[in-house]
């Protein structure tokens, strides 16, 4: 079989394109134990990112490994339709072809809409494929697609009925840009250094001032009252006064409310109750006339009755001056305040009162906070509980009307009769209109008498119904009764209450069943400098421009290696690049253990069945080391144990020490059983970097039809031999403190040289012991030794000393010792060992700790503590002998 010097991340399309072909991502219920993932649905608008590798890899490696151990793995993908995102880039397109939304109908648009979709919105799943994703791509959802549409006009007309969505009047987060309503989760908060202005009021009949303080200046223009804490001494003799509010010259009263905090400002506060949550609660509780001054694009409206159609930021300039040039302003200070930005545009929100629908989140709150309060739903890392908490102790109303045409419409209609609008809420038009003949009695009534809802629903109202819709919960049992609740959510912290926690809500409010039995959170990806990755900052690299440079396993590689559980990634290209010489290493190796020649008539050398035995043990124990690190997360942790384990143990130190001379053949048994433990090797790093591991796999030898790694065996704990991984480490210890001693001394690596070792019980236990038969064998293979020599005094002649594994040794050596440098280089030791000695001495005779540590510790102290003693030992020995 040729094979190609060098690894070519090229091929790995070939691979994916094999695994599709061959069906194996693809899920059906059958006997097996299932395991499920339903992938956080990307924006139809989005391109892959940072972000989107990071987490779709955590989820691929979890649902290779169940693949691999023999679970029925579902890895459901899908796209979200972003109404706000979405809506946005047709507008841009659509604008780009010299068409106004305003211009077309509804359907016109949504015909463009559904163009674009097509065309755009499936871009980020196929690139998905490109790093690896092994989704059930059969499954792809789509939250608008029919399925899930059904799921969430279902999900509406459920909870309309049983009292729980309600249309109200109240103030809202208002988006200028999107002109659309956003729930409360949507709008990023912020501190901005802004300025605080002292505007006096004319106390009406009078030539007195009362001064107030505001940071909005532009928002006077729909002042309806003034407020004055009833404690405030300095205002009571204000009572059943009015003020004439500045350019407008309105009259409005002057209202004492417990609300208005002394310390602000001048402890008098203009009320604008149109355009504050705090201000609007204080206009019902005094019955105040409401005024929005603003459009729905920001800019200042009629009922402002000034500056009409410019600006709000432009009008806040204008209305400044004009109160100074009218000597209302008294002065302007600087002031750090709180401002709220759309998480989807960015354009700063303006809270506004407006009729929309809500969700009433306190009849759903109590059993989703439950279930992770009490670890039903298992949170990673357990610190976001308090975060989860705290939100749902104190949640509020969801807005979940859009001001919108791309999404859901809302399947409400409306009959106006003499002037009284009555609601009728059901799955279609003819369905709301046989509601409607049969409340107000009139068979005559026609469709085209009742009006749709304008609004469609917030984007959130179908993801919150991914874990059900996506296996048709609703209308189907087969699939959600097999593979819900899901095994483990993977997604960032950021969408916890946006999302996570109203699917923990959905589920118990229709399944009374939690939705996940894990949720794993994704720290952020930064670079370097902890800075947020960002187009504006140009420190987020191009996704898919690295996967074409050191290929998909050396990203995927690289972005692991730097992710602590729950942590945030600081990406560095660096650990990329080392996944791609990884990548090349194992290349390498499998290359020169194809290059070996058989024979089958070669006993197998003691040093290799030694050295085989070694290696099945540190597998075993790299393998309980793997099943915990899964067990918490931990899986950056986990391929840093296999890659030190692959590098260090498998290509360093074993294969050096079963390679066969120079033109030489291996025995037979050695060889199968090294393509045996690479196969093992090549299946526990599958799930991490899985097309180099199928490459391998066909490389290392011949193989059956559907004999891929990707459905290959997850080799099962059988559990480890100490002692023999002890005594491996302690020939690793001997045989790199030769190969120091001759680098320092010029000789060369394969200089054959006697070692000799002084006589004690540990050293025959050690090199000549039936138990761990072959590890002298394996010591003079490596290091090219003539002869291990046993000898009772270490007083021998050309020869250099050196401690090991708590043994004297002497090096053959037959060049002048400079006696007085030796000298010199084994009292530096011995300092740092009677200091070793002492810090572990002092630790043992603190009965605190010996009383309160566990047992185990205790004990690996003192073994610490003896073994340095032990060096003390034979380092003063050496000393003797030199001196």
């Amino acid at each position: 079989m040729d094979i190609p010097t060098r690894y070519d991340s090229s091929n790995e399309s070939k691979w994916y394109d094999h695994w599709m072909k061959k069906n194996y991502f693809h899920s059906e219920p059958d006997e097996r134990e299932p395991f499920t993932i339903i992938i956080p649905p990307p924006n139809v608008t989005g391109v892959l990112h940072m972000g989107h590798m990071l987490n779709n890899t955590i989820q691929d490696i979890l649902i290779r490994k169940a693949r691999l151990e023999g679970k029925n793995a579902c890895w459901v993908p899908g796209t979200d339709h972003a109404s706000i995102a979405t809506e946005a880039k047709v507008v841009g397109m659509l604008r780009e072809k010299g068409i106004k939304k305003s211009d077309i109908t509804r359907e016109e648009f949504l015909k463009y809409a559904w163009e674009w979709k097509e065309e755009y919105g499936g871009i980020i799943l196929q690139q998905l494929r490109k790093l690896g994703a092994s989704c059930d791509w059969q499954r792809t959802a789509f939250t608008m697609d029919e399925i899930r549409s059904n799921h969430v006009i279902h999900a509406f007309i459920d909870l309309y009925r049983k009292g729980k969505i309600y249309k109200g009047k109240r103030m809202i987060n208002w988006d200028p840009s999107a002109k659309t309503v956003l729930s409360n989760e949507e709008v990023i908060y912020f501190e901005e250094n802004g300025a605080l202005y002292h505007v006096r009021y004319q106390i009406e009949g009078t030539d007195d001032y009362l001064t107030i303080a505001t940071t909005r200046p532009e928002t006077i223009l729909g002042d309806t009252a003034v407020a004055v804490n009833p404690k405030d001494k300095r205002y009571t003799h204000l009572k059943g006064k009015n003020v004439i509010v500045p350019l407008v010259n309105r009259v409005v009263p002057i209202i004492f409310d417990r609300y208005v905090d002394l310390e602000f400002g001048t402890g008098a506060l203009k009320i604008t109750p149109a355009h504050d949550i705090n201000d609007y609660e204080i206009g019902m509780t005094n019955n105040l006339e409401v005024i929005d001054v603003f459009n729905d694009d920001g800019t200042m409206s009629e009922a402002a009755g000034m500056y009409i159609g410019l600006d709000r930021f432009e009008c806040k300039k204008l209305i400044t001056e004009d109160l100074k040039k009218s000597g209302n302003l008294v002065k302007i200070e600087e002031y750090t305040h709180t401002i709220g930005k759309s998480e989807r545009t960015d354009a700063i929100i303006e809270p506004r009162l407006s009729e929309q629908w809500f969700v009433d989140m306190n009849q759903l709150a109590e059993p989703a906070l439950k279930a992770v309060v009490s670890d039903e739903v298992e949170f990673i890392p357990a610190n976001q509980k308090n975060t989860y908490k705290h939100w749902m102790e104190n949640i509020r109303p969801w807005t979940i009307s859009r001001q919108l045409w791309w999404g859901h419409r809302i399947p409400a209609w409306y009959l106006e009769t003499d002037g009284e609008i009555q609601i009728f809420v059901d799955y279609d038009g003819e369905k709301a209109l046989e509601q409607a003949r049969q409340k107000t009695g009139n068979v005559n009534l026609k469709t085209e008498d009742l009006r749709q809802d304008e609004d469609v629903l917030d984007t959130w109202f179908s993801s919150w119904l991914w874990p059900i819709s996506v296996f048709n919960g609703f209308f189907d049992k087969k699939d959600i009764s097999y593979y819900y609740p899901t095994n483990v959510l993977v997604t960032g912290w950021d969408i916890i209450f946006l999302w996570v926690a109203r699917m923990n809500m959905a589920s118990y409010e229709w399944f009374n069943e939690k939705p996940f039995n894990q949720v794993y959170f994704t720290g952020m990806v930064r670079d370097k400098l902890h800075r947020k990755m960002s187009k504006s900052l140009g420190n987020s690299p191009d996704a898919l421009k690295l996967i074409e440079d050191f290929g998909a396993d050396g990203v995927r590689f690289g972005m692991l290696s730097s992710s602590p559980a729950g942590g945030d990634l600081l990406y560095d290209e660096k650990l990329i690049e080392q996944g791609r010489n990884f990548t090349n290493k194992l290349w390498n190796a499998m290359r020169l253990v194809n290059g070996w020649q058989t024979d089958d008539n070669k006993e197998t050398p003691v040093e290799n069945n030694f050295s085989v035995l070694w290696l099945e043990n540190r597998l075993q124990q790299v393998i309980s080391e793997l099943n915990d690190q899964y067990d918490k997360f931990r899986l950056s942790e986990a391929l840093i144990s296999l890659y030190n384990f692959i590098w260090n143990d498998f290509f360093s130190w074993y294969l050096e020490s079963i390679k066969p001379p120079y033109q030489g053949k291996i025995d037979t048994y050695t060889y199968d059983k090294t393509v045996e433990i690479y196969e093992k090797v090549l299946t526990l790093l599958h799930p991490f970097m899985p097309f180099i591991t199928e490459e391998i796999w066909h490389y290392l030898k011949e193989r059956q039809d559907g004999d891929d790694c990707v459905v290959s065996h997850y080799p099962e704990y059988q559990g480890f031999n100490q002692e023999i991984l002890e005594a491996m480490e302690k020939t690793k210890q001997i045989s790199t403190r030769i190969r120091e001693i001759k680098a320092s001394k010029g000789l060369k690596p394969k200089d054959e040289l006697k070692l000799f070792v002084k006589n004690t019980d540990s050293v025959q236990n050690l090199l000549f012991s039936e138990t761990d038969a072959g590890l002298a064998e394996l010591l003079m293979k490596l290091e090219y030794l003539s002869e291990i020599i046993v000898v009772e005094n270490d007083d021998v002649p050309s020869t250099l000393h050196f401690m090991a594994a708590n043994e004297k040794f002497m090096l053959e050596f037959h060049q002048e010792i400079d006696v007085e440098a030796e000298i010199e280089k084994i009292n530096n030791e011995l300092d740092y060992q009677r200091g070793f000695v002492a810090s572990i001495s002092k630790k043992l005779s603190n009965e605190r700790f010996v009383s309160g540590a566990p047992a185990d510790v205790v004990e690996r102290e003192r073994k610490k503590l003896a073994d340095g003693e032990e060096r003390i030992r034979i380092l003063e020995e050496s000393l003797r002998a030199l001196k």
